[in-house]
C-alpha cells in the first residue's frame, strides 16, 4: 500500500482567481428536457477531445440546477457565442425561468437548441458521462456543426474580452500608427533609454517580426521573446514627433534577461519607475493608469486623444 501523502491545504478563493487567469470563450449548453422543454445554461469550461471519433466536453458542477437534466441527458447542443452576445450569456446566466423567449435559437439534428447568429454550435450525443470530484464531465460526439467568420466572446478573470478590439484598431490606424507595449518581467516593466527619456518599445506598425520597424521586430532586436495579452489604450496625437493614432498592447516577457540588460534595454520595477523621465505626458499618463490597475488587477481600454478620452472596462460578467 503507498502511504497517504499530505498534500497542503488549497485556498479556494485563490485557486478560482488563479484559474480566472486562463482566456476562454463563452458558450451556452443546451438540451430538450423529457417533457420537450428546452434547458440551458452558460458555461465556459469547453474544450474539445478528439477529432477522431468528433469529441467535445463541458463541465457541470452537481450543485447546478441544470445538473439532473444534464446529466442524464441523451443529446445536447454547445453554442459558442459571438462578441455581440454578451446579453445571451447574462441570460443564460441567470435564474430566469423564460430564457428562450428572450434570445433566437433554432434546432438542427438532435433538436437541441443552437443560438442564432453563434460564432460556432455543436450537436452532439452524450458519450460520456465522467465523476470528477464537484463536477461532472459531460462527454459529447459530434453529429452535426456549423461555425461562422464573427469573433468568439472572450471570458478572462471575470471578465467579457473583445478579441477583434486589437484588430479593429489597428485596421483603423493606417500609416500614421505608433504601436507599442506594456511588457512585464518578473523584476519589472521593460523601459528603453533614449535621449527623449525613458520610452517604451513601439514601432510603426505590429509586425512582421522580420520587419525592424515593427513592434515585434523592434522587441526581436532587443532579444525579447514576448507574448501580447490584451489592447491597453488607443489614442489620437496630433502634437510631438510622431503625430497619429497610438495603439498599445499589455503584456509579458517569456524568456529570462537580467534586471540591469545593458545597453538601451532597461527593467524598472514597476514600484519605482522615475516618472519624471517619462517625457512624453500621454505615456506617462497611460503607465500611471496601468500601474494602479495593475494593482487592482482590473484593466480596462483607454479610448481618446492626449487630452481626454474614456476607459472602456472590460465588461463585468454577472
Amino acid at each position: 500500500m503507498s502511504e497517504p501523502t499530505n498534500e497542503p491545504a488549497i485556498d479556494i478563493a485563490e485557486f478560482r482567481r488563479a484559474l480566472g487567469a486562463f482566456v476562454t470563450g463563452v458558450t451556452v449548453v443546451t438540451t430538450i428536457q423529457p417533457d420537450g422543454s428546452p434547458r440551458g445554461f452558460t458555461a465556459n469550461s469547453f474544450t474539445s477531445v478528439s477529432l477522431d471519433p468528433p469529441l467535445i466536453l463541458v463541465c457541470i458542477a452537481k450543485t447546478a440546477s441544470s445538473f439532473p437534466v444534464f446529466s442524464q441527458t441523451r443529446h445536447f447542443a454547445v453554442s459558442v457565442l459571438a462578441e455581440d452576445q454578451k446579453a445571451v450569456s447574462g441570460v443564460f446566466a441567470s435564474k430566469a425561468a423564460d430564457k428562450f423567449s428572450q434570445v433566437a435559437w433554432h434546432a438542427r439534428t438532435t433538436g437541441a437548441p443552437v443560438m442564432d447568429g453563434a460564432a460556432a454550435s455543436f450537436d452532439c450525443a452524450t458519450h460520456e458521462v465522467v465523476d470528477a470530484g464537484d463536477h461532472i464531465i459531460l462527454i459529447g460526439r459530434v453529429l452535426d456543426f456549423i461555425h461562422t467568420p464573427s469573433s468568439p466572446l472572450g471570458y478572462c478573470r471575470g471578465a467579457y474580452v473583445n478579441f477583434s478590439l486589437s484588430l479593429d484598431a489597428l485596421a483603423a490606424a493606417g500609416p500614421r500608427a505608433r504601436v507599442g507595449a506594456i511588457l512585464e518581467h518578473r523584476h519589472g516593466l521593460v523601459m528603453l533609454d533614449t535621449p527623449e527619456g525613458l520610452q517604451l518599445p513601439t514601432g510603426a506598425k505590429l509586425e512582421p517580426e522580420s520587419d525592424a520597424a515593427s513592434l515585434h521586430g523592434a522587441l526581436a532586436k532587443l532579444g525579447l521573446q514576448v507574448h501580447l495579452d490584451f489592447l491597453f489604450a488607443v489614442f489620437e496625437s496630433g502634437k510631438g514627433p510622431t503625430p497619429g493614432v497610438n495603439i498599445y498592447y499589455r503584456g509579458r516577457v517569456k524568456n529570462d534577461i537580467g534586471p540591469q540588460s545593458g545597453g538601451a534595454l532597461r527593467i524598472v520595477p514597476l514600484h519605482q519607475i522615475p516618472w519624471d523621465a517619462l517625457h512624453d505626458a500621454a505615456v506617462r499618463s497611460m503607465l500611471e493608469r496601468y500601474v494602479r490597475e495593475r494593482s487592482e488587477d482590473a484593466f480596462g481600454i483607454y479610448v481618446g486623444d492626449t487630452e481626454a478620452g474614456m476607459v472602456q472596462p472590460l465588461a463585468p460578467a454577472h
